[in-house]
């Protein structure tokens, strides 16, 4: 009980930690299948009590949600579950547990730097649950008690951890994997039947909270993802104006959510503060920019950063601050224009102008 309550807690606490700009923005639907396998459950029936312990079964989930582009996602989901049960304790019998329902789930999606994209969310809903078959005997196979087909409700919570693989061949489709734990949060009672020697008659089986683990694959659509361009383009030279004239341009380009100077962002850089003495520029524009694979305000702030670290190191060179001028552009000015969300290498970068 502790370990599980533990990993729901862990859930919750984990949505706020802080990660890049999640792949999913907009509406987006998902489908996965799996095995499921429940922890042993306390049964209390009119001819005495016991457990029910699972044989495994099968699960499956569909759902529709809206990823709002920093990293939240929010989703309806439908579920399904159909696992067989034995009865012990010390009882014998058993049958088929079924459930369904559906909840509301909040997810988080991290952005690493890695090929996929690992998640966790937590959901809250209602079950129904059915005991098909259920038959319960005590040793000997007598006294007996048959359970009701009747469906039995209950509010019920989940957690869930997971990771999405992007399947390049087609924009926006992802497989996904994932761990789901689904409790169960009041008890069910069921209607019956039972025999006890020559006495009979109808009677209660009173299921204890339920704990389903679940593995799950799946796919994951997300609607509106633009294709991704067939090679990257390589990060061009500095782009230097004719000698003669009067105004020099350079390009700084920087890697993705980066806003550190590489080595070649220094030569750059240091070109330009050369160039600027010779030159005898009176006024240096530096303009930072961002690719539209964040949020807007996020890109504002990240293109504002790229502008003051290329600032600083200009007047670390010997350029009077006072002669250049910083301005951000965040995702507004691309060089290649693209559609939301995509990492253009060409769009990340500074542009100094000397005048």
């Amino acid at each position: 009980m502790k370990l599980r309550n533990a990993l729901l807690a862990a859930t919750m606490l984990a949505l706020p930690v802080a990660a890049q700009a999640q792949p999913v923005t907009g509406l987006y639907v998902g489908a996965g299948v799996g095995g499921d396998y429940f922890t042993d459950t306390s049964v209390k029936t009119t001819i005495g009590n016991g457990k029910l312990t699972s044989k495994g079964g099968f699960a499956g989930e569909l759902s529709v949600g809206y990823g709002l582009g920093n990293g939240l996602r929010l989703e309806l989901e439908g579920d399904g579950i159909d696992s067989q049960s034995n009865a012990k304790k010390p009882a014998h019998g058993g049958g088929t547990l079924y459930s369904y329902g559906g909840f509301a789930n909040a997810l988080y999606d991290f952005s690493l730097g890695l090929p996929v994209f690992p998640y966790v969310g937590v959901g809250a809903g209602y079950q129904l649950s059915q005991f098909s078959g259920g038959t319960i005997y005590a040793p000997g196979g007598n006294p007996g008690f048959n359970v009701n087909t009747t469906s039995k409700g209950s509010f019920a919570a989940q957690g869930i951890v997971g990771v999405a693989y992007p399947l390049a061949a087609v924009p926006g489709l992802s497989l996904t994997a994932e761990y789901r734990l689904i409790a169960t949060v009041s008890n069910e009672k069921f209607g019956g039947t039972y025999v006890n020697g020559t006495k009979s008659g109808a009677g209660t089986f009173k299921v204890d909270n339920q704990y389903n683990n679940q593995i799950l694959v799946g796919l994951r659509y997300a609607f509106g993802v633009a294709p991704a361009p067939m090679a990257p383009a390589p990060a061009p030279a500095a782009v230097v104006a004719p000698a003669p004239a009067p105004a020099r341009s350079y390009l700084v380009f920087f890697d993705w959510d980066k806003a550190d100077l590489t080595a070649r962002a220094q030569q750059i850089i240091a070109e330009a503060a050369q160039n600027a003495t010779r030159v005898s520029a009176t006024k240096i524009d530096v303009a930072g920019h961002a690719d539209s694979s964040g949020t807007p305000a996020y890109n504002q702030t990240l293109s504002l950063r790229r502008a003051n670290n290329v600032a600083a190191e200009l007047v670390r060179l010997g350029v009077p601050k006072t002669e250049i001028s910083i301005t951000a552009y965040g995702d507004t000015k691309p060089l290649v224009p693209t559609a939301p969300g995509v990492r253009e290498p060409q769009n990340r970068r500074v542009e100094i102008v000397l005048h």
